[in-house]
């Protein structure tokens, strides 16, 4: 009999594991084990007309809002296998053949052996349970734990595998599953949020409303809805400057001081600017100042620094995955913002292949010893992003992973080498006016750039440059007062990087969490928003979504943040998971009055909702009655190309018919084919078929003719 059935959470990850321990079956270190895997989550909860006792399923079909909130009691939480359809196709495939071939392979085995990704939110766990239970496993179930699928940390965590007592005692997984309960009974807030704009009458398959992906949209909407009203309020006030241009100001601690010194007229500015002189400049100070490196990047940040680049959420996050199951970076949803000591040294070695890689100078990498500021003495979970132990022999070869594989790699090294670079090192300069003390002024000059010659990420990551354009010019000798004309400021635009800085300032989320969130809200015909270089925007759908969860818990940064606690608690069995459930019930109770007085506002902001229906002109249709008597109806264009009568006669007495068309660029191209009948998406229409040798010298060119 076997000991150990590990079961990896996907088949890239079984194949290292198969790696590091010598098959995909064997014996490691005294022990024997069988490799198993899934392919990500096997099971998905039935609808909630099935989850619940028979005599109330038609209530829990209904959209109506008068069946709300639902009773968590009612549910079964019953799960079934993943039924999957193929989007080309039209074809399904069940999960269930997957969870048979997992049950047979480790039959003859002991112990079962969770070997999912150990992630923050616990979906590894959680995962694997649902197969365990689905295979009504009976026997140990224990839990391997590992920081990344290198060998040295999949061996490491052989060597400790340790017993689970139950699944209740489980923390990771009871965390998991009462999120993703919670997340099913938020499936209520979508029905009420689609139910009243349906109502309203606006054209919506459907209105996505979550604990996440409501706060986002709330929180760009507020923020274009800021800078549509802005209004510019400029002021005036008395400010000195030197002959060097370097200005000297009033500091003040808020805005209601600084109404004091800041005019509405010009005149008033006028009349204070008449009780200045010139004055000379004193108290000159200047320090030689350090900036230690930038901290690691989540993947949150990375995103955010890819995004202008034309590099999608969705594509930095599939082809980082990529990169991770091939070794070439660390682990992407991690929590950690700082690495281990072991993991320092472990990539020390490999520094100067990495630098070569990404073409930085080597020479600029004398910081060797760990700085505390990245690494870490106590433990972590799998360390920050930083480069794998597999260093690509060039940038231009991780293509194969996506198109933002070279771009990835090149600022998750950059940014771990810089802390390798020196202190960036630059002079602070203070003064102030000898008659007027209260203007003061401070401005940096660089002395020796260090780490930021490899990753400058106030030049990656902010708006403006850390240095705010310093002057490089020693101080005047004196100054003369002047009126500066300001304003109030403009908000700025939604961005990535102004979407994520948000959450990470309120730690909501993981790096990955968000990205993965962004990106299932930016994609599809239900979005609800739009990204482009890194820029936000709201959809229509998205825009009714900000309207009608003004003032609710589901778009609440605060109700977001404490719920996100609430789940910690019940991963450290602080609190029950029934507890964490109520708090779904509550929120619906609160949430739906609102919801319902919110759509009335629709019109006001939306305008009539037939602006909103999408009008496609109607393609030209002609037909009659084929050969065999059937009466058809095709397209009459195909091609750009319009069906004379002739051919439509032909068509229909089978004949074939040939013709010229023109591609989309711009070159001739003959066709001929016949009517038939054929299929799309699993769906029959009957339409003309070029002759199977018309694009087999332009294979690229068939879809571009239609």
């Amino acid at each position: 009999m076997t000991e150990y059935a590990i079961l990896c959470e996907k088949a890239s990850a079984a194949k290292n594991f198969a790696s590091a321990l010598g098959g995909t079956s064997g014996e490691f270190e005294g022990h024997t084990y069988r490799i198993v895997h899934s392919h990500g989550h096997l099971l998905e909860f039935v609808d909630p007309k099935d989850q619940v006792p028979a005599e109330k399923a038609t209530q829990y079909r209904s959209w109506k809002l008068e069946h709300l909130p639902w009773q968590i009691n009612d549910f079964s939480w019953e799960k079934r296998p993943i039924m999957a359809k193929n989007p080309r196709t039209g074809r399904k495939k069940s999960t269930k053949s997957d969870l048979a071939e997992i049950k047979k392979s480790v039959a003859d085995c002991e112990s079962l052996v969770i070997a999912t990704d150990v992630d923050p939110s616990g979906e590894g766990e959680l995962l694997a349970w649902e197969i365990i239970n689905a295979i009504k496993w009976q026997k140990p179930v224990k839990r391997l734990y590992f920081a990344d699928e290198e060998a040295r940390s999949i061996q490491s965590g052989f060597r400790e595998i340790k017993p689970i007592t139950s699944q209740m005692q489980d923390g990771d997984y009871l965390k998991s599953d009462a999120r993703s309960k919670w997340d099913f009974l938020s499936m209520q807030l979508t029905r009420i949020a689609t139910t009243v704009t349906k109502q309203a009458g606006y054209p919506v398959k459907v209105v996505r409303e979550g604990r996440l992906k409501s706060l986002m949209v709330r929180h760009v909407y507020e923020q274009l809805m800021a800078i549509k009203n802005y209004k510019r309020k400029p002021f005036y006030e008395v400010k000195f400057q030197d002959n060097a241009e370097h200005v000297f100001v009033r500091r003040f601690k808020d805005e209601e001081e600084a109404a004091k010194w800041r005019h509405e007229k010009q005149a008033d500015a006028k009349q204070e600017l008449e009780q200045y002189h010139e004055s000379a400049i004193t108290n000159v100070k200047t320090v030689r100042r350090h900036s230690a490196p930038p901290k690691l990047l989540d993947l949150s940040n990375l995103a955010s620094i890819l995004a202008p680049k034309g590099y999608s959420a969705k594509e930095v996050l599939s082809t980082y995955q990529k990169m991770y199951e091939a070794k070439i970076v660390s682990y992407p949803r991690t929590d950690d913002s700082k690495i281990s000591m072991a993991q320092f040294y472990q990539l020390l070695p490999l520094v100067p292949k990495i630098a070569a890689v990404v073409d930085v100078d080597q020479r600029l990498l004398t910081h060797r010893k760990p700085r505390f500021t990245h690494v870490t003495n106590g433990s972590v979970d799998h360390g920050a992003n930083r480069p794998g132990e597999k260093v690509p022999s060039s940038l231009s070869s991780l293509a194969r992973y996506g198109k933002s594989g070279p771009a990835i790699y090149s600022v998750v090294a950059k940014n771990y080498l810089a802390m390798l670079g020196e202190d960036y090192e630059f002079d602070h300069t203070t003064a102030e006016l000898k008659d007027y003390p209260a203007f003061k002024t401070a401005f940096n000059i660089p002395v020796a750039l260090n780490y930021k010659l490899i990753f400058d990420s106030s030049r990656q990551i902010s708006d403006t440059d850390e240095e705010q354009g310093a002057a490089k010019q020693q101080l005047g000798k004196t100054a003369s007062p002047f009126i500066f004309e300001g304003a109030n400021k403009k908000p700025v635009k939604p961005t990535m990087k102004w979407l994520m800085n948000y959450l990470q300032h309120h730690n909501i989320g993981t790096g990955a969490t968000r990205v993965s969130t962004l990106s299932q809200i930016t994609a599809g015909t239900t979005a609800l928003m739009k990204e482009r270089r890194g820029a936000l925007s709201m959809t229509d759908t998205g825009t009714i979504s900000a309207i009608l969860t003004e003032g609710t818990i589901i778009s609440s940064t605060n109700a977001t943040k404490r719920l996100m606690t609430l789940m910690d608690q019940v991963g450290a069995f602080k609190l029950e998971p029934t507890e964490l459930l109520t708090t779904a019930t509550q929120t619906v109770n609160h949430d739906l009055p609102i919801m319902v007085a919110n759509a009335e506002k629709l019109k006001t902001n939306l305008g009539d909702p037939e602006k909103l229906v999408k009008h496609y002109p109607k393609k030209a249709k002609t037909g009659g009655q084929t050969a065999s008597g059937k009466e058809v109806n095709f397209n009459q264009v195909w091609g750009g190309h319009h069906f004379s009568e002739q051919e439509v006669a032909d068509l229909l007495a089978g004949k074939e018919i040939q013709f010229q068309i023109k591609t989309k660029r711009g070159k001739d191209m003959a066709v001929h084919g016949k009517l038939a009948e054929q299929t799309y998406r699993g769906h029959k229409f009957w339409g003309f078929k070029p002759a199977d040798d018309v694009f087999q010298k332009r294979p690229k060119n068939r879809r571009k003719a239609r």
